[in-house]
């Protein structure tokens, strides 16, 4: 009986910090990944900050690689040795971008085969200066590349976008742009339980973070500006959609230019989710009255240090259910997810 071809995955932001959204994303992939139904035919490499979770990682099957994303040669010779790359570390680091492309082309030259590159941005590539305000009319789709292309460069992401649609048009590698939305909810997968992955997102715990520090729920402007949301489940279930999608080969699914694929399943006003904070941290006696009070511009720069609180980015992820994605969270469970997370931070500010 022959030994089934393995498919060698190497994957970035596996781990990460609680102030970091990496790890949360890359470690939950990672643990889809051992969950796939061919996961007996996966080589899994990830690239960690911690040398003494190598040991960990390594009893559930994944080799593990000490270094960071600043350890360019690093990203290059692993990359160099990939069939598929998931880079879900920064989605604005160009140079970690550059490293891994790098290697990918070498992968190219050595092998005649085409890798895969699967990269991390976010619809954040869609914001704007609402300040909390208004509501925006402007939605847009990944299938509906032609206004996707009119963002500038200026917009946070877009840059890496940019180097990655090249590097895919130049045809040593095939890209796919995973663009997930407010990501939600406490990760609870294999990789957590064996304290190797930081189970917790970014934006809504520092909008309570801020809360608990001036001692009152807070909102942004009027609050009115809206933002998709995709439960971090559902978000490990879209990176497996366009994983198993590109593995099919070239005509599996668009790729390159055309390549976006968002993650959303529904969208919220960002003001109810202030408001629904407000009142739980009230009556746990966290804040002074039920009703958020409007951030001052310090503040902003203290807690957000930048306009992504106040944004607006609508998105409709219709390209990725083509392919099969079936997200089943709705905005009910990123309700349902508020206290919990006040509850985990308290608990982390505890101990």
């Amino acid at each position: 009986m022959s030994t089934p071809t393995r498919t060698h995955i190497f994957v970035t932001g596996a781990t990460g910090g609680l102030r970091s959204i990496a790890g949360y994303i890359g470690g939950s992939v990672v643990s889809a990944l051992l969950s796939h139904p061919k996961s007996d035919t996966f080589h899994i490499t990830a690239l960690i900050r911690s040398p003494e979770k190598v040991a960990l990682f390594n009893s559930v099957g994944v080799t593990a690689v000490v270094g960071n994303n600043s350890d360019l040669d690093t990203l290059t010779s692993l990359a160099s040795t990939a069939d598929v790359v998931l880079a879900c570390a920064n989605a604005d680091d160009l140079y970690a971008a550059r490293a891994i492309f790098l290697g990918l082309k070498k992968r190219h030259e050595e092998t005649n085969t085409v890798p895969i590159f699967i990269h991390t941005s976010g619809t954040g590539v869609l914001i704007d200066d609402a300040a909390g305000n208004y509501a925006t009319d402007s939605i847009y789709s990944d299938l509906d590349i032609a206004t996707i292309e009119s963002l500038p460069k200026t917009q946070p992401h877009r840059e890496v976008e940019l180097e990655v649609i090249a590097a895919d048009k130049e045809g040593y590698v095939r890209t796919y742009i995973i663009l997930p939305s407010t990501i939600y909810g406490i990760a609870n997968t294999p990789l957590v339980s064996l304290g190797v992955q930081n189970p917790y997102s970014r934006q809504i715990p520092r909008l309570i973070e801020a809360s608990l520090d001036r001692k009152q729920g807070g909102v942004v402007g009027e609050g009115l500006n809206l933002w998709p949301n995709v439960h971090i489940d559902d978000t490990a279930t879209l990176y497996i959609s366009v994983f198993d999608a590109a593995m099919k080969g070239p005509g599996g699914t668009a790729h390159g230019r055309e390549g976006y694929y968002f993650g959303e399943n529904g969208e919220h006003r960002v003001g109810e989710i202030s408001e629904i904070l407000a009142k739980l941290l009230y009556d746990m006696k966290r804040g002074k009255s039920p009703e958020p009070t409007v951030f001052t511009i310090e503040e902003m720069q203290k807690y957000f240090g930048g306009r992504w609180m106040g944004s607006n980015s609508r998105a409709m992820a219709e390209r990725a259910r083509l392919i099969g994605w079936n997200p089943v969270h709705t905005v009910d469970s990123l309700w349902a997810s508020l206290k919990p997370e006040i509850e985990a931070i308290l608990e982390r500010r505890n101990t």
